[in-house]
C-alpha cells in the first residue's frame, strides 16, 4: 500500500508517529497533518472483516518433491477471499498452500 499525503500528493517526504490504533503523519512538502487509521481492510470491497492466516513457503526438495519450509500471515477478507479462507479451515491447523507451486523444469 503507498500512502500519499492527502493534500498535495506527496510521496516521499513523509514522516509518521505510531499511537494506539493509529499513525499521526506529516508531509515533509505541504506541512499537512492527518491520521492514518491501521485498522485492516479489505482493498477490493472495504470490508472490515478481515482474517490473518498462515500461508505455506513451499520450495522443491530432491526431485519432485516439496516441502513447506516456513509460513508467513496473510490477510484474507471474509467476503472476497471466502473459498480461500474455506480450503485453510477445511485443513487446519495445516497453513494454506499457495496458489503458484515451484515445479520441475521440463528442460533439466
Amino acid at each position: 500500500m503507498e500512502i500519499v499525503c492527502p493534500s498535495c500528493g506527496e510521496r516521499d517526504a513523509l514522516e509518521g508517529e505510531q499511537h494506539d490504533g493509529s499513525i499521526a503523519m506529516s508531509c515533509g512538502a505541504c506541512h499537512h497533518r492527518w491520521e492514518r487509521d491501521l485498522t485492516k481492510r479489505c482493498r477490493t470491497c472495504g470490508s472490515l472483516d478481515i482474517q490473518t492466516v498462515p500461508l505455506a513457503i513451499i520450495e522443491k526438495g530432491r526431485g519432485t518433491q516439496l516441502s513447506v519450509v516456513g509460513t508467513r500471515p496473510i490477510d484474507l477478507c471474509s467476503i472476497c477471499d471466502a473459498a480461500r479462507l474455506r480450503a485453510y479451515h477445511d485443513r487446519r491447523p495445516n497453513p494454506l498452500m499457495p496458489d503458484d507451486l515451484p515445479t520441475v523444469d521440463p528442460n533439466s
